[in-house]
């Protein structure tokens, strides 16, 4: 079998281990590992260039590295194979997590919202009201639809397991590094750029699925609001539209729609659950 060819078996142990266990522990999770090697490369230097120049190194060498430890899992006994192939495929992707992550934030009582609200965004929540809480965790819902679901299946099932851990790699580093702050912003460059290229036809497609469940309001609200993020903003105004809520970052965008309430991360799970239901069926379907 050549790496670069998705397996049935591999993704159905995959989908399974992550329905049934979520998040692996740190000490064996590859994401986890992807990120630690971070502090190697990232050394203080005034130079923007240099910065750029680590930036790049760090993501060539770790992308390269997960792709070629998952290439190099092909070359292991037969009944190693899958144990291990569906190991390193269930790291790629969240779909367990993601939903429990989400739940958390379902509370009336604030403080625990706030907390909940934090490990899915970057932004600072210590600020916000409970309506931009609600609006932060859906918004996060909705674009890791793309990033944690549709987009690491897509890799694999274009090219392989090598690849949906290149790009979990790159996600990762994006994540972690790809922000626009006085220490990230050319050292995290590199992995911002691969980030956007990866995800271009990945979110896209996230979107028009997302849109099945409300195609008017979801288009009309693409058609609005895509320009808001390069990427993110596709499945963000395409949830905005099916639930009929405002999304709002202050400062950054607003997508229209009525206040966001409580119930809403409920019917927002519920487009979660469908969503991932749609693009399992799609991915079982081209691999039968």
């Amino acid at each position: 079998m050549s790496p670069f060819s998705p397996d049935i078996s591999v993704f159905m142990a995959a989908i399974g281990i992550d329905l049934a266990i979520g998040e692996y522990p740190e000490a064996v999770h590859p994401v986890v590992w992807m990120g630690r090697i971070t502090g190697i490369f990232d050394i203080k230097s005034s130079s923007k260039f240099t910065r750029f120049v680590l930036g790049g190194m760090l993501l060539a060498s770790d992308t390269a590295f997960w792709f070629f430890v998952a290439a190099a899992s092909f070359k292991l006994p037969f009944y190693l194979t899958l144990i291990v192939q569906a190991f390193l495929l269930k790291s790629a992707f969240s779909i367990r997590a993601l939903y429990e992550h989400t739940l958390r934030c379902q509370t009336d009582d604030i403080a625990k919202m706030r907390k909940a609200v934090s490990m899915m965004v970057s932004r600072n929540t210590s600020g916000l009201d409970k309506s931009h809480l609600i609006s932060a965790a859906l918004e996060s819902l909705s674009e890791n639809i793309s990033d944690s679901v549709a987009s690491p299946l897509f890799y694999y099932l274009i090219f392989g397991l090598p690849a949906a851990m290149a790009y979990r790699t790159i996600n990762t580093l994006d994540a972690m590094i790809g922000y626009h702050t006085e220490s990230f912003e050319w050292f995290g460059k590199p992995a911002a750029i691969a980030d956007d290229i990866v995800n271009f036809i990945p979110a896209r497609i996230t979107a028009l699925i997302i849109a099945l469940f409300s195609p008017v309001a979801a288009l009309e609200s693409i058609r609005k609001y895509a320009g808001a993020k390069l990427n993110a903003a596709y499945p963000m105004a395409a949830a905005s539209g099916v639930l009929g809520v405002w999304f709002e970052k202050s400062g950054f965008y607003r997508f229209d729609g009525r206040e966001p309430e409580i119930y809403d991360i409920k019917r927002g799970l519920k487009l979660f659950r469908l969503v991932v239901a749609v693009i399992l069926l799609l991915a079982m379907v081209s691999l039968w």
